[in-house]
């Protein structure tokens, strides 16, 4: 018995460690969630892929030089479930997007809010 109690604790004790790493991927901890941040560009890619959807844009700065973007969004299964598909963005969409900005001054950024190309803001989360 005591040998099936020990296989078994091994066996939590490994699941555990092997699922630490997929439960710090979810934090907010490279993103400064202090301030928002507003950007007004051009999508240039859209990938509806597992397991964030991620958008890449094209924004100018104050001094007018352009800056490339790349911000992150949940699963495609859930933005599904909110009305998306593969095609809700394309390259040239004209879109707004508001979130947290990386910590490391990198252009890249959590998405909370979307305005896409007709002006609305469209759904990050099923209603």
């Amino acid at each position: 018995m005591s040998g099936k109690l020990l296989i078994l604790a091994a066996s939590v004790l490994a699941l555990t460690i092997v699922s630490a790493p997929i439960l710090a991927h979810h934090g907010t901890a490279a993103f400064n969630t202090d301030t928002m941040v507003t950007t007004k560009g051009t999508m240039t890619e859209f990938q509806f892929v597992n397991p964030h959807v991620q958008l890449f844009w094209e924004c100018k700065n104050e001094k007018g030089e352009v800056e490339k973007w790349q911000g992150e969004l949940t699963a495609p299964n859930k933005l599904t479930r909110a009305g998306w598909t593969k095609n809700t963005l394309k390259p040239g969409d004209p879109v707004t997007i508001t979130g947290y900005a990386a910590k490391s001054g990198a252009h890249t950024m959590w998405i909370r809010k979307l305005i896409g190309p007709t002006g609305e803001s469209l759904p990050l989360f099923e209603e």
